[in-house]
């Protein structure tokens, strides 16, 4: 029987090129990992991922929770945008096609 390395098994649906792709198109570059429009962006990518999950198993609650929580975060960090730099918050909604 087969055992499950977990360290090498972690989120293999976004690995780091995909991380600094997300990076290069939404941040300043490719390595610009704090701005708020990056963060957006790669919370957007890990929701749509975790709610694909979430519709085929439907009884998994932690996963359930984690999106929930996420949603939070996203929410927080546009709240943040809007409150302070209306135009980057705009661009991000557009870019993103993200609801109001």
């Amino acid at each position: 029987m087969m055992q499950l390395n977990l360290i090498n098994f972690k989120a293999m649906y976004l690995d780091k090129a995909k991380k600094e792709e997300i990076f290069n198109q939404y941040g300043k570059s490719a390595t610009d990992t704090g701005s708020a429009e990056s963060q957006i962006a790669l919370f957007t990518f890990r929701i749509k991922h975790l709610t694909e999950h979430v519709k085929a198993n439907h009884k998994d609650k932690v996963t359930t929770r984690s999106l929930t929580q996420l949603v939070g975060k996203r929410r927080a960090l546009l709240d943040y945008l809007y409150s302070s730099e209306i135009n980057r918050y705009r661009a991000i909604i557009k870019e993103l096609g993200l609801r109001k």
